[in-house]
């Protein structure tokens, strides 16, 4: 059984920042990526960012130069930096682990609003 638990998430302005953390804990075996979905109300869960095991990233298209990924000294750990946000970011922002089976966090409310 694998737990994931987010924090960071919060109401900021348009073109400020915010930092998303995310800690696994319990039976992770092959770690093989970790990263970060978002749901916006009325849309489908999408792929913000990802690391795989080996270091390589993924970004959406939309959140290229502006988010960045990265794994904690504890290997069991993933941030997201997020930089000039948009309205259009205000979402749920869930972690996302894949080791033999997929587990996701609860999620984090982002609102991107003035």
């Amino acid at each position: 059984q694998v737990q994931l638990v987010e924090s960071g998430g919060g109401l900021v302005q348009p073109g400020g920042s915010l930092r998303l953390s995310c800690a696994a804990s319990g039976s992770i075996f092959s770690l093989n990526s970790m990263g970060w979905y978002r749901q916006a109300p009325g849309k489908q869960r999408e792929l913000v960012a990802i690391m795989h095991r080996g270091g390589t990233t993924n970004y959406a298209d939309s959140v290229k130069g502006r988010f960045t990924i990265s794994r904690g000294d504890a290997k069991n750990t993933v941030y997201l930096q997020m930089n000039s946000l948009k309205p259009e970011d205000t979402a749920v922002y869930y972690c996302y682990l894949l080791t033999l089976s997929s587990s996701w966090g609860r999620g984090t409310q982002v609102t991107v609003s003035s």
